[in-house]
Formats: C-alpha cells, structure tokens, sequence
C-alpha cells in the first residue's frame, strides 16, 4: 500500500509539472446525490471537448489536463445535469439532484416495473430514506400521513402493527378490508415481522388497474414492497444502522380526583356513595387539605402507566461482482410497553438476497428472511379497570398486610368500601403473562432465461412463507377478598401454523419499432394455503414458574376448550397484461385475470382492467409552453375479486315442536336449512387522473379522482321463519373520493437543498343496496351500529342531544319533555334535551337518526426538510377529520354506577342554571333517560399532529477523508405533539369503538448510521 501511495504521489507530481507548463490543471473531486450518496460511473466532460472521465465506486474522480478557465459537465442517468466554471480550482466536488424531467425513475408494479411517466394507474412509492425515520416495529407505520388515501391507523401496544385501509371499506366484514402485502414476489396478510431497514421501497397500488393483476387478492389495495439488493461491480458496503430511546404516554386522560370525585357523589344524592365515602375515611383517615376527603388520592392510569425503552440495531453488507449481487443482514428490535406489566417486544432477523448470473441467457436468485418473535401482550383489562377505579382506593391497603389469607400481596379492595367490584387493575396486570413466539420463514427463488436478450424473457419463481404462533396464556390465581379473586391457576395453549406457497411463471415481450414502444406479459400462478390450530386449556399447577406452564403440568385438563382446527385452499391463476405507448405520448395498458379457487362453488372469477394515458407535454403545441414541463391524463377501469370472505356460511336447524291433536299432545321435529353459497366480493373502480410538473420540475402534482363499488357484497340476511340470519352476496358499498399529492424540491446550491410536500384526500362511504333490507344492525342493544342504503356502513345511531334542561319552565315549555313525564320519566333539571325528530309521542326509539362514521372524510399531511453542508432536518405532521368515536367507556355507566368518572365530566358536567348546555349533572348521568345511546356519547376524532422531526448530522459527508467512515448522527422526535378534543388518549380507534384502546405514545431516540 505504501509503495503504491508513492507511486501515485510521484505521478501526481509530474503532471503537476506538466500541467504547469501547459497552464493546464488536475481537477478531482467527488460525485454524489444531495443526501451524500456516491454516484459511480458519472460522467465529467470539459465542455466543448471530447476530454473526460467517470467516477469509481466511491464517486471519486481525476480529470488532468484541465484548461482553468474550462466548464465541467457533470451528469449521471436519472439526474439533472449540472455545469460547473472551474475557475482555477483543483478539488471540485458536486451533489446532483434527481432529474424529474426525465420521468425515468423505475416504478415497481405486479410482476414487473414501469417508467412513472408511462403509469397510467394510481401508485404511490415511498423511499428507505422516507421511512428510516419513524422508529417502530411495523414499515407500514412509517407511512402514516405520507400516502394520500391510505389511511394508517396507529396501535402503541408492543408488536402490533396498525390497520391499514386503501381507500375505504369495501366489505361488511371488516375482516376482509385488508390490502395485499407482497415481498419480493411473496404474498402476506401483514408485514409487522419485516425490518424497516431492509426496504428499499414500498409502492401502494391503490385503484383497481394497478392492483388486478394479482386479481382476487387485490380488492383492497396491494403493497408492494421492494428489499435491499446488491449491485453489481460493486466493492463491499458494511452498513450499521441503529437508534435507542424511550417512550412517553401522552394525552394521558385526566380522571377525577378524589376531591371531584366526592362532589359527584355528593351533588348525585346517592346515599351508598356518600356512605361508601365514609367507609374510605375510616379505612384510610382524611386528609390534611380537605377533611371531608379521605387521605387518598390515586391516579390509576399514572400507575399503571411508565416511560419504556425503544431500540433498534441493524448490520448489512451489500455489493457485488460481475456476475453476483449480494445482501445479507442481521437485525434486532426491542419494544418495552408503557403498560407496567410483563409487556414487551423483541424480534431478531437474518436476511440474505443473491442475484448470480450464470451466462448471457440465464440469471439466478434468491431472497430469505428468518424472523424471531416474541411478544408479550397487555392486559386490555387493565385500561378499562384503571378508568373505571374510583380515586379513593389505593393501590395496596395496609390493613390488609400480614392477612394471610390475602395473596399474592395486599392490593386494596373496592369491595372493603362496600363497591360491588374489587376496581383494582393490579392483581390482573401482576397475574397475566400472554406470551406469543412468531417465528417466520420467507424462501424466494427464481431463474430468469433471456431468451431473446432485451427482447423476449421467461421467469419462474418460487415462494414460501412458514410461520409458527405459539400462544401461552397464563393467568395466576389471587385472593384478595370474596368476589375479588381468581381461584384457578390457568394456562391456555394455542399453536398456528400457516404455510403458503406460490409458483408464478411469467413470459415478457419487449419490443420497440419506430415510435411505437409494447411489452407484453402473460403467466400463470399456482398457490397452495394451510393452516392449521391446536388449543388446549388446563388448570392449576403443582410447581410455581415456568417449569409449571405445561398442559402435562395441569391438575385439570378442560375437554370443551380442546380444539384442532384448520383448512387448505389452493388456487390457480392465468393473467396477462399489455403495456403501449406510442412516441410517449399516447399510453394504453390492460390486464386480465382469471382466478381458480377450490374455497367457492363457483370456482373460477374473471377480472379484466383497462387504462389510457395522454401525454400532453409531448404535443408539438405544448413544446416551450412556459408552464408545464410535464403534463399527462391518465383513466383507468378494473374489476378485482375478494377472496378473504368465508367460503360457505349456514347450518341444519331441527326444532322440536309440540302441538294438541284432539286430547294429545304430540311433538314433532321441524327441521330448517338457511346454507348459503358464497362466491367472489367484487370490485368495480374507475379512476381519473393527473400528473404534472412544473416550475423546472420543482413542483410535482399528482391528482385522482376514483370511484369503487363493491358489488355481491357479503351482507347478512334476515330470512322468513329461519332463526338466524344468513350471508348472502347480495350488498353494493361504494367508496368515492379526491386525491392529491404536491411535492416541491429545489437545489439552491452544492450546499443547499429543500424540500416541500402536502397531500390530501377526501373519502366518501356509502351503502347502495341491502336486498331490500331497511337497515342491517350490529353492536349491542345499548351501543348500536347501523347500516342502510345511503348512509356509511356501520354509522353510530341513536338520539340527538339539543342541550340540558337548565329549570322547571323549560321543561314545562317542552311538549317532549311533558308526554314522557305524563308515562313516568321523572325529568328534571340538568337532564339531556333530546330532539324529537318525528314531532310524536315523545321520545322514543323512532327519533333515533344516524350520529355519524368511523371513517374520517378526509385527511391530509405535510412534510418539509433541508440540507446544508452535512446537517439535515425533517419535519412531518398529518391530521385527520370529519370521523366519529363511539365512547363506549364513558357510555357504559349503564351497567354500573359504582365507578369514577373523567376530569372533563367532573368539571364540565351541570350543577346548576346556566353550568352546562352540554353535560348532564352527576344524578342525571346515573338515570336510564340520560344513558340512552345519543350524541353525548359520540365525538369527534378530528385531530392534528407533528408525525415526525428528526435532525442529523453526516461526517465525511462526501467522503473526502480517506480512513474516516460516512457516519450520520441523527435525534427524532416521534409523534411529539397531538391535538384533538376527544376524550380519550387517542382519536385513533380502529373500529371507532373506544372501550379503552392502548395509548399511542411518543417516542424520543438518538441514533447513528455508519457506512464502511
């Protein structure tokens, strides 16, 4: 290595001499991306000449015999090319910007990749570097607020990853309203065990042209995700990519204090709760502040909540030769939950991916990923019990210390104040361990043959996923007062095991002739499904610990919850698609999919799709038009299946009926049979589009308008004189919408860089038929969910609030008001005013209306960043509106009054003329008038948050210190800031249904990325 450096040193000192005879220089320098990025194999051109060079693979260049007052041309493909006045300078180094004129960039679709600027569908893609930023164990959380019309709705328990819709819910089982995930070519229902470090890209497929290749299993959108390669001719890249930090409840939801708490028993005239009161000061002595308080004033949710550990930390070597690629990693992520509680999460991942090629004709691969799971659930439980446990109860009471027949320890019992239940959430929380082990398997291999090189191509490829779920449920027996206690020890056993297999043979047709440009792809799929569940309980053990949690183990073995279940389905598949555009400017692009299944009667569904494009920047009248640098029009109509609703649904119903004949009775069987046949959901979209750039190619924009119908929607079915209902495919649900995406990036300078981005989307849900059915209702009695031709599916329904009653007169003034106190409702003051809708006999369960949707009408998100010299910021928020929640904790005061209630309830509620038009006092709020399901118990779940900030700084940004690696420092704050007004600690609830849902927290890490 010395003598070469001498070498080198000696040569660059004659050309110095050289040069200086010429007045010629030597220029070098580094050629990059403006995140720092070497770009090997950029050009550097003296202008006006023939003279130049590329860069290595590190992005270094030397060009001698340089005039000094010479232009350099420096370009790269994808890139906008950039000239540079030498002016006498030795050491130039430049940062190229992506090139959006050029339109180039590779979009990945099913079975294949596309230019963007000849898509004629709907695809959103989103970058490594847009997703390395949010610290999470799900990629698909890092696409929160950066996908217009994809709707990200966020779980903070350990391991779960979020609910994802595309554009709306299309089925009546919401089950089946999850898109298609698909790695490297390999189907998944979730991708919760991949590690975002891996990923070089995921593109969500959202309308049904881009999607139905992959037909059946497409309805609700595909994601396609993309894993980190190799690349060829290129030296060994050691990458370290790591974070830790911790995590934060916030919106933490303010319960009452005990001294709100003993007004509300107070002011609600109940004799047991004022009694109840005094039982807590005798117990537990009064306070120093307030005697009229008892010495205890608990904060259960600050009890069982706690700040908790994040970390993540991954290793990856990737490169390759002439004729291989290769990427190997290893990856370890550890999540403590903020539930204090054995409450975790932990996954360890290796991954390999090798492209070989063996000849001209003929290339190999393959792609693996081993993942290792385990996962730690909370207690649900223990939210609704922290909620609903009144401030006056400690945690643990000393006078139950030394009791010895109290175990495990002395946790305070309600029941000793005289409340029916024990309220407590510790003795659940201390005595539950929900362990899962998720152990997955990705196997994908193919062999691609250039038959015709660049022309004609043949691939096959096979993909395996195995996984395993092995569940252990243990729940531990206490005693802590009779009524308060769980008598057995319990262990529940449950092992998954999922296979899923996939064959795909594709054959692709390249061709250009003139101006006219086709490729041509047909295939066909086979894939083979099982699953399969073994379940056992058992109770009590002889041993204590983990020796003890094993069904052998059990004293009891529980027949009835012995359970072995499981199923296969296999399918084939034939598709075809045709892509053409003639002299870029006029687009065509067709699919057609026939789908084989052996899990429907009707076994083969047929989905074709067609879309057009015109690009209308290509005319010769929009050349130099001054406004558009891109402009094109884009349409597309597709049908997709949707195969994720059960096969057949029904049963044989025998009832015995006995009648008199003459002075017998007689009994007889009645036998009834409501067995249905189902077959494909299926989905009809058309989507108008619009893609444009502007302002140098600074300011893109993406719009689309679309509309989907689900059509033989599987709905449930009331039919005559059978008992239950049935499934049948008879419902249409129609989801509509407006998308739009504008991004503006600008290059100020070498050093400087800034980017702008904003996205927003609307979303309309709407039933168009029920078979005749007026309305289709799901939830309880009390919390009812209804759905009707014209309203969205399963919208709240119950009454509408006007305001309280604030005194007699207007209780006398309202007819409503009379005619139920006329049948014995004894309304007073500080009771809700319900609307009377109808005008007729009151209140009753016809002035009922629809109190709005869990789907948010329309949501939206922004991002910015910059870049100068080595530092780089970010910043992301989003928000959401127009959806409502159901507060089914605050609502469920209808079982039971013995409970505490919400700081906001406390401080807001009635308590006299003039206190409140919105909240009814602590009495009314215990009357069965003012627990009816009405608009009290319904809010809003608008909300808006800073998603994302992160700041970074690179060493040796570009390189230029040999011996010292690229390493980027980087802090972010995840999600440190929500605003919203509903009263709970997060408006992100799945179903729309909040008995109490795990908190969202903040997330707070510093990390570091180093490149060898």
């Amino acid at each position: 290595m010395k003598i070469r450096n001498i070498f080198l040193l000696i040569c660059f000192f004659l050309f110095q001499v050289v040069l200086f005879a010429q007045d010629d220089i030597t220029v070098t320098g580094t050629i990059s991306d403006i995140n720092g990025e070497p770009l090997p194999g950029a050009s550097i051109v003296v202008k006006g000449t023939t003279s130049g060079t590329q860069t290595d693979f590190d992005g270094n260049y030397t060009l001698n015999d340089v005039p000094k007052d010479a232009t350099l041309v420096i370009s790269y493909m994808g890139f906008t090319t950039q000239q540079v006045i030498v002016n006498g300078q030795t050491n130039i180094n430049v940062s190229l910007s992506e090139d959006a004129q050029a339109l180039d960039e590779v979009v990945v679709i099913g079975y294949g990749e596309m230019k963007s600027k000849d898509l004629t569908s709907s695809i959103t893609t989103v970058k490594a570097e847009e997703l390395s930023a949010t610290p999470t164990s799900s990629p698909m959380q890092a696409l929160q607020g950066k996908v217009a019309g994809l709707q990200v709705v966020s779980n903070g328990s350990p391991g779960q990853g979020p609910t994802i819709r595309v554009r709306g819910i299309g089925s009546y089982d919401t089950g089946a309203s999850g898109p298609l995930y698909v790695v490297d070519g390999m189907f998944f229902d979730d991708i919760d065990f991949l590690n975002t470090a891996d990923i070089t890209s995921i593109s969500v497929l959202k309308d049904a042209s881009a999607a139905a290749i992959y037909g059946v299993r497409a309805a609700n959108g595909v994601v396609l995700i993309e894993t980190k390669s190799g690349a060829y001719n290129k030296k060994a890249e050691i990458t370290y990519d790591g974070y830790s930090g911790f995590q934060v409840a916030q919106n933490v939801l303010k319960l009452a204090n005990s001294e709100q708490f003993v007004t509300l028993a107070q002011e609600s005239g109940s004799a047991p709760d004022i009694e109840f009161i005094d039982n807590a000061m005798q117990r537990y002595g009064r306070s120093r502040i307030n005697p009229n308080v008892p010495n205890v004033n608990t904060d259960w949710y600050n009890e069982i909540l706690r700040p908790a550990l994040i970390q993540n930390h991954s290793i990856g070597v990737t490169g390759g030769s002439d004729n291989a690629t290769y990427a190997i990693g290893a990856n370890y992520f550890g999540q403590e939950g903020i539930l204090k509680m054995k409450n975790e999460y932990e996954r360890f991942n290796l991954r390999s991916k090798i492209d070989f090629k063996v000849n001209d004709h003929l290339t190999i691969g393959g792609n693996t990923v081993i993942s290792n799971a385990t996962r730690y659930d909370a207690e649900n439980s223990a939210f609704r019990l922290a909620y609903y446990a009144v401030p006056i109860l400690p945690v643990y009471d000393e006078n139950l210390a030394g009791n010895e027949n109290v175990f495990p320890t002395n946790y305070a019992n309600a029941q000793d104040l005289g409340y029916r239940g024990g309220q407590n959430p510790f003795p659940t929380m201390d005595n539950s361990e929900l362990r899962s082990k998720i152990r997955n398997v990705l196997a994908n291999f193919y062999a691609q043959v250039h038959i015709i090189p660049e022309k004609l191509t043949f691939k096959t490829a096979y993909n395996h996923n195995f996984e395993t779920v092995e569940r252990r449920e243990v729940r531990l027996p206490y005693f802590i007062g009779n009524g308060f206690q769980r008598e057995n020890a319990e262990l529940i056993k449950r092992n998954d095991t999922y296979s899923n297999q996939i064959w795909d043979n594709t054959l692709t047709y390249t061709e250009s002739f003139g101006k006219h440009n086709l490729t041509v792809l047909g295939g066909s799929s086979f894939r083979d499904e099982s699953f399969e569940r073994l379940e056992a309980k058992g109770l009590n053990f002889p041993l204590s610990g983990e020796e003890a949690y094993y069904l052998d183990q059990a004293q009891t073995i529980v027949q009835d919850d012995v359970k072995d279940d499981g199923r296969r389905e296999y399918g084939l598949s034939f598709f075809g698609r045709v892509s053409y555009n003639y002299d870029n400017r006029y687009l065509l692009y067709g699919t057609y999919r026939a789908d084989g299944t052996n899990k429907y009667q009707e076994k083969w569904g047929y989905f074709p799709t067609i879309g057009a494009g015109w690009v209308v920047s290509e005319e010769n009248f929009m050349q130099n038009n001054g406004v558009f640098d891109f402009l094109k029009f884009r349409g597309s109509w597709g049908k997709l299946g949707n195969d994720k609703v059960p096969g057949s649904e029904g049963a044989i119903t025998s009832t015995v009926v006995t009648t008199a004949f003459g002075d017998t009775m007689v009994s007889g069987v009645n036998t009834t049979s409501n067995f249905t046949a189902l077959k494909w959901e299926v989905t009809e979209e058309v989507n108008l589009g619009l893609s444009a750039r502007t302002f140098n190619n600074r300011l893109s924009l993406e719009a689309d308008y679309y509309v989907r119908d689900t059509k033989d929607a599987v709905i449930p079915i009331e039919v005559p004189l059978i008992p239950d209902a049935t499934r049948q495919n008879v419902g249409e649900i129609r989801n509509q919408g407006l998308e739009l995406a504008l991004n503006w990036n600008d290059q100020v300078s070498d050093d400087f860089s800034y980017s702008l981005g904003a996205n927003f989307s609307t979303l309309k849900n709407e039933v168009l038929d029920t078979d005749r059915q007026l309305n289709i209702d799901t939830g309880s009695a009390e919390f009812r969910q209804r759905t009707r031709v014209g309203d969205p599916v399963f919208s709240f329904f119950g009454l509408e609030v006007e305001g309280v009653y604030q005194n007699d007169a207007e209780i006398a003034a309202d007819p409503a008001a009379q005619i139920e106190i006329a049948n014995g409702n004894a309304i007073v003051p500080g009771d809700l005013k319900f609307k009377d809708q109808d005008g007729v006999d009151g209140i009753t369960a016809d002035d009922r209306v629809m109190l709005g949707n869990y789907l948010p009408t329309y949501s939206f998100g922004f991002n910015m960043g910059f870049n100068y010299k080595g530092w780089d910021f970010s910043a992301a928020a989003l928000g959401q509106g127009g959806n409502k929640i159901l507060n089914r904790k605050r609502g469920e005061v209808i079982f039971t009054n013995d409970t505490n209630w919400d700081r906001d309830f406390a401080l807001n509620r009635w308590h006299g003329e003039g206190t409140s038009n919105s909240y009814p006092s602590s009495a009314g709020i215990r009357k069965g008038w003012n627990q009816q399901l009405s608009d009290f118990f319904i809010e809003k779940g608008d909300f808006f948050r800073i998603q994302n900030i992160t700041l970074g700084y690179t060493i040796n940004k570009n390189g230029a210190t040999k011996g010292i690696p690229q390493t980027r420092i980087y802090v972010t704050a995840e999600k440190p800031l929500s605003v919203f007004n509903y009263n709970g600690f997060s408006p992100e609830v799945s179903n729309g249904v909040d008995n109490e849902t795990y908190p969202i927290p903040a997330i707070y890490t510093i990390g570091v990325n180093i490149k060898i």
